[in-house]
């Protein structure tokens, strides 16, 4: 059926103009696309006339469905053993230059199949699902070769259409130097912008590109030349920035007009007044926070100043956020970074769709949006952030079908 309605819920439309939660209202689409939405009392004026598959709410809170903006999580393997290094002791950076880290995860996606990592990816991803996602933001970056990152990112389309989900492709092939590059990330970035990239983007498998700005990671001068060769593509950029040092890497998003800057808890002040004069998104990722015993803060204070959007992305990936609970981020947004409940929600809606460049289509509940909705066992949106563990979904509805 084409058409459908939700009747008697309270709605958080989540709106970049703050409009308020409508406490008995209903909500219609039609082709995938939300037509009307207000009170029940103006329910007479809904411009669809059905026949409709209605849910009665109840009650109900109802928001965007959420959108994971920043993922890897099509990978293979696990990285427990570091996870138990750190904890005697190691550091990120030392197991890094040991030869973990990343790169682990690179031998064992190379040596899986398409259909090996189709099946490691999917529980991953329908554990987002059941917390009300319905975008997902995907990216590349365990292969490091042309065979296996084209072989990442088929996978995520094919989840998206197995799924029912949103899903967004970042090509991240500048994520860490492979093994045969060993001492040559200049080689590396040559064969990255002048071989793999346009490989990906004649392909049509990606819809972005991303980088690792870091000390363990690329430098600004070999992340410019991604940047550069993105540009010359089409493609939008997002980049890891700032994340263990200020390497000026939020300020460097910013020149190109990223989508985003994510992490960027070393970000200096001139960099977050750049992003919000590009429009550039902050993506945090408090469960690589956690999850790495980090204790730099995100720079909030210069972020609300600057009225830079904000996003929260779980960071699904096995070496520093293991974690598939969109949920449990917005907690953790809250009780480590201090934002604030409709902070985090937005986070996760309206922002997230900024993020990943659809915040024209998706995000928020309002007629000609994508009608991807949640509905949720609360009353309030501050419920979503306040409790942690278990499930709060009652239905996830993707562009417009109930699921």
């Amino acid at each position: 059926m084409t058409q459908g309605r939700i009747i008697h819920a309270r709605i958080a439309p989540c709106t970049p103009s703050g409009a308020p939660l409508i406490e008995r209202g209903f909500l219609s689409w039609r082709d995938g696309r939300i037509t009307a939405l207000g009170p029940m009392s103006e329910i007479a004026q809904d411009p669809n006339r059905g026949p409709f598959a209605e849910i009665d709410a109840g009650g109900a809170l109802v928001t965007p469905g959420l959108i994971d903006c920043h993922t890897h999580l099509v990978h293979a393997g696990n990285r427990a053993r570091e996870f138990e290094q750190r904890l005697e002791g190691a550091s990120y950076e030392q197991i890094a230059r040991a030869g973990g880290g990343i790169v682990a995860t690179v031998a064992a996606t190379r040596s899986a199949s398409e259909t090996e990592l189709l099946a490691a990816s999917r529980p991953r991803l329908a554990a987002l699902l059941a917390d009300g996602v319905t975008t997902v933001e995907i990216k590349s970056g365990y292969g490091l070769d042309l065979a296996t990152e084209a072989r990442q990112l088929r996978v995520a389309r094919r989840l998206a259409a197995e799924l029912n989900v949103g899903v967004r492709t970042t090509f991240l092939g500048a994520h860490a130097l492979p093994p045969e590059f060993a001492g040559r990330p200049d080689d590396y970035i040559d064969f990255v912008c002048a071989q793999v990239l346009p490989a990906i983007a004649i392909e049509g498998l990606a819809d972005a590109v991303d980088a690792f700005c870091e000390g363990i990671g690329f430098t600004p001068q070999q992340t410019r030349r991604v940047f550069a060769a993105a540009r010359a593509l089409g493609l939008p950029v997002k980049l890891h920035a700032d994340q263990l040092s200020d390497l000026g890497g939020a300020g460097l998003a910013a020149e190109f007009g990223a989508l985003s800057a994510d992490h960027i808890e070393y970000a200096s002040e001139a960099s977050v007044a750049a992003m919000a004069r590009a429009g550039t998104v902050a993506v945090l990722l408090p469960g690589a926070f956690y999850f790495l015993r980090e204790t730099r803060l995100p720079p909030l204070g210069a972020l609300r100043r600057h009225r830079v959007p904000i996003a929260i992305a779980t960071d699904c990936n096995p070496g520093s956020s293991p974690c598939t609970s969109l949920l449990l981020m917005l907690n953790m947004a809250c009780t480590l970074f201090r934002m604030t409940p409709s902070e985090a929600l937005a986070g996760v809606t309206r922002n997230a769709a900024l993020a990943l460049g659809i915040g024209a289509t998706h995000g928020t509940l309002a007629p000609g949006m994508q009608a991807d909705i949640a509905i949720w066992d609360a009353e309030s949106p501050a419920e979503l952030s306040y409790a942690f563990g278990g499930r709060r979904l009652r239905q996830r509805i993707s562009a417009g079908r109930p699921i």
